[in-house]
């Protein structure tokens, strides 16, 4: 059985809309959630690939808890780092290409010494967190084992209609609460899941036509927000009055895991090989909120 496309964790936020974007580009994918292949039994990875033949894998499959992760790193990793090793030993094995999904925090986010400029795809990887160090592992996996069919593919601040999300917490939010209390000292670049999945199968065109290199591409939305100003752009949309959402600081809320406070993407190589970047993040927003308004509409009493 061939499959041009073979999607590990099709069924988290971002390989939902992946595989909606395969599917409704013509393209024939195969999709496996984390009940159907555990990317850590290295047999059951080979296995699917020897079964499937795909031209093309794209792992989705992560660990993606960062404040669990400081307290389960070794769990993290597990999936994170070796079981994308299973992945790509699978796919040089039987000549697959592979694009890995990581993330903005394999960077340190020290804003560049103050500059506020955005981190290169080459920046050398400084994660401050455990999430980031597993993911870490996993990219230098792909590097390794597939030097010239292996792509790493770092977005940021994910949000889609498929699961709970910020973009979706804050809907709910504005419903339940008079205030909102929202983190202003983060910068990132919020990127809705569906205009990553068509970036990845532009990606993964291009490598399949022997027109994008190896290597990390950073798959995130142009521009950049602190959680708190996208808080207010969802405000906003909702026709609600945005000073309802009041700045706070990261460590206000405690969370376990430190947060890089910068760590705003770069996307100069998609240039190189002839594919425009993802559009800025507050026209993602607005296409992506209506199925965002959908997906949040209150259970109606029976």
């Amino acid at each position: 059985m061939n499959e041009a496309w073979l999607v590990t964790g099709s069924g988290g936020l971002l390989g939902q809309d992946v595989m909606t974007g395969l599917r409704e580009a013509g393209e024939t994918a195969k999709g496996f959630d984390h009940k159907g292949l555990d990317i850590t039994d290295a047999h059951a990875v080979r296995d699917a690939l020897a079964k499937h033949r795909p031209a093309i894998v794209i792992n989705c499959a992560a660990f993606a808890a960062p404040d669990k992760a400081e307290t389960d790193e070794e769990g993290a990793l597990r999936i994170n780092g070796e079981g994308t090793r299973n992945l790509a030993d699978a796919c040089a094995e039987f000549q697959a290409h592979l694009i890995h999904i990581s993330t903005d925090y394999v960077f340190s986010g020290d804003d560049s010494g103050g500059a506020a400029v955005p981190f290169a795809e080459d920046a050398p990887t400084c994660p401050v967190n455990a999430y980031g160090r597993t993911k870490v592992a996993g990219e230098r996996a792909v590097f390794a084992c597939l030097p010239r069919t292996g792509y790493v593919f770092r977005t940021a601040w994910l949000f889609g209609a498929g699961r709970a999300n910020f973009v979706r917490t804050m809907i709910r939010l504005e419903r339940e609460k008079d205030h909102v209390d929202v983190v202003a000292d983060q910068c990132g670049q919020p990127t809705w899941t569906m205009d990553a999945a068509g970036q990845l199968l532009r990606l993964g065109r291009a490598a399949l036509g022997g027109q994008a290199p190896a290597g990390a591409y950073h798959g995130s939305a142009g521009g950049q927000a602190s959680w708190y100003e996208l808080a207010q752009e969802v405000f906003r949309l909702l026709g609600a009055d945005p000073q309802r959402v009041r700045p706070s600081t990261g460590a206000a809320f405690g969370r376990p895991a430190p947060r890089p406070a910068y760590s705003v993407l770069g996307h100069a190589r998609w240039h190189t090989v002839g594919i425009e970047p993802i559009r800025h993040w507050r026209a993602g927003l607005e296409a992506a909120f209506p199925s965002l308004l959908k997906a949040e509409e209150p259970a109606q009493p029976i």
